[in-house]
């Protein structure tokens, strides 16, 4: 069946900068972009086929015409596409914020739960993030740190540089600050509970709501969990393998797409070339490829970095 170049839906989220149409080349016309969904069939956002026979066809549409094999073995009893790829640009701080296990969320919001890893890509000197907590507290504490605005003084803080994994459970309080470009890995949810947005308002001039309860409900009280990263191999969840390859003149990078799962390439940096049943493709930095379960061997040329996101 082969591969498919797609281009990403994009969002204009007010924490948002403009890196990703200046460094990563995303076709984007507003002042804007906070978020590039490079491979998704979620409703609130669908990659698009860019080229060929079925230019122009969403994601899902794509799988619908090919038939749900393309996705391979591992997706076979699988209801919805399982996973999300994005770029984010947080020129600001995202909110404070948890997602829900899958039992919550499908009970509450009729949604997947969310599991997520983020792959630093770039980060200004002192960049950070909130993961965890510095050390345990009560949910009494934690519900009167919400209110009297004094929560992030018991988060632990990480400094992040390029390169960084992190692997975020539900459950994990988190945010992303400033000044930090990343690719998110993630199940195919958009189901966020916001605890502290730093009282900023929207384009309606009003605040974002915040999920209090429901971050009540979900939120570990814990410090988090350490996660060592492999050197390729970033991370091997349930829900998702993820490795990196950095390709270089002097050697093509060969792999293979079999039954048990399509493959998904994310050009994170350089340029080259993709190549798949005799389909080839010149990729660039930003650029978001599917490969069809079972298309066999695919090729890699050129001097470029990339991800290579499967189904376990």
């Amino acid at each position: 069946m082969g591969i498919y170049r797609l281009k990403p839906a994009c969002k204009d989220y007010l924490w948002g900068g403009h890196k990703l149409v200046e460094d990563f080349g995303i076709e984007y016309e507003g002042d804007v972009c906070a978020e590039a969904w490079l491979l998704s069939c979620h409703e609130d956002g669908k990659s698009i086929v860019a080229d060929g026979q079925y230019e122009g066809k969403s994601l899902d549409e794509l799988i619908d015409v090919l038939g749900k094999e393309c996705l391979g073995t591992a997706c076979r009893d699988k209801e919805d596409f399982p996973i999300l790829i994005k770029l984010i640009d947080s020129r600001k701080p995202l909110s404070i914020q948890v997602h829900p296990d899958e039992e919550y969320a499908r009970t509450h919001e009729g949604q997947h739960g969310k599991t997520e890893m983020w792959y630093v890509l770039d980060a200004d000197e002192g960049a950070y993030i909130y993961r965890g907590f510095s050390k345990s507290i009560s949910k009494e504490e934690f519900e009167k740190r919400i209110s009297d605005n004094t929560l992030e003084e018991v988060l632990n803080k990480e400094y992040v540089k390029r390169g960084d994994v992190f692997l975020i459970t539900p459950g994990t309080l988190h945010a992303l600050g400033g000044g930090i470009l990343l690719t998110e890995i993630q199940q195919s949810s958009n189901v966020t509970y916001r605890i502290y947005d730093y009282g900023r308002v929207g384009a309606d001039g009003k605040e974002r709501p915040l999920h209090i309860r429901q971050a009540l409900d979900v939120t570990e009280l814990v410090m988090p969990h350490k996660y060592t990263q492999g050197d390729r191999c970033l991370l091997s969840c349930e829900h998702f393998v993820v490795s990196h390859e950095a390709v270089t003149s002097d050697v093509s990078f060969k792999e293979s797409a079999d039954e048990r799962s399509f493959v998904s390439i994310i050009v994170i940096g350089g340029q080259g070339s993709i190549t798949c049943c005799s389909d080839s493709f010149e990729c660039k930095k930003g650029e978001s490829y599917f490969i069809t379960a079972g298309s066999g061997e695919f090729q890699i040329d050129g001097d470029a970095e990339v991800l290579i996101t499967r189904i376990p």
